[in-house]
């Protein structure tokens, strides 16, 4: 995008916020001298709608001169004043995808749980043996490493000896579904091809060509969102935003 001193601000506000603010300031023949971005975080619609005001804490209050604010904004049903993202329908997704991470990260660095039962109902063993065998597993245990619990019951039945493997069945956490549902779900809000966003397939046959992904990307989701910038250059009346065209050049034929 290109456009005097036209930023990355009121791009990433929009995505975001889903409004986008510039201010047009002029110069002493009332023509356009530069576009600057006012942060789309405190921007406001005055209560009479005649203008936009920049209110950051109730100090700092900034009144812009009427008719001086480009507003981009996503349309929302139910009211016109503000934009809405649209991947608000997400969020509850990239909130159980950060839970589930950071639970992961807790159940490994609190080492607090066990990581297997050593279950003993043979009566045969000694009783020296058994408490060598406590203390070996109790002492197991180091910084972030899971606790071994030992039970001793004599009776002298099958299976006299068992390894539970507690982590890895009683405490299953299903954390990599909920990573992959949450992560499409993600994705689907944001309609980003994964192999885009380099994301392993987790299948054998992929995802596809990144090249024939891009394309699509530029042409569904690049090109709509360069045409309301453009919106732009309406308000001003003259030519400021301009795109490149969005070309992914073809792969090199094989000698």
């Amino acid at each position: 995008m290109v456009g005097g001193t036209l930023r990355l601000e009121p791009a990433l506000a929009f995505v975001t916020f889903g409004n986008g603010y510039l201010e047009r300031r002029r110069n002493q023949l009332g023509r356009t001298l530069r576009l600057e971005p006012a942060l789309a975080k405190y921007v406001r619609r005055k209560a009479d709608f005649s203008g936009f005001v920049y209110v950051n804490g109730w100090q700092d209050r900034h009144e812009f001169e009427p008719g001086s604010v480009f507003q981009l904004v996503r349309p929302d049903i139910n009211q016109e004043v503000y934009g809405l993202p649209e991947y608000l329908s997400s969020l509850h997704s990239a909130w159980l995808n950060e839970s589930s991470t950071l639970f992961r990260r807790k159940y490994y660095e609190n080492g607090s749980h066990a990581g297997f039962i050593l279950y003993m109902t043979d009566a045969a063993q000694k009783q020296d043996d058994v408490d060598n065998m406590r203390e070996a597993l109790k002492n197991a245990k180091g910084p972030g490493n899971f606790r071994n619990v030992f039970m001793y019951a004599p009776g002298g039945k099958k299976d006299g000896i068992q390894l539970i493997p507690v982590s890895e069945v009683a405490a299953k956490d299903e954390f990599f579904n909920i990573k992959n549902v949450t992560r499409d779900d993600l994705l689907a809000a944001h309609r980003v091809p994964p192999q885009l966003l380099g994301i392993v397939p987790s299948n054998s046959g992929g995802f596809g060509t990144p090249d024939t992904a891009a394309r699509v990307f530029g042409r569904n989701e690049i090109r709509p969102l360069q045409a309301r910038f453009a919106e732009l250059n309406d308000w001003l009346g003259e030519e400021v935003v301009t795109f490149d065209d969005y070309e992914i050049p073809p792969a090199p034929v094989a000698a």
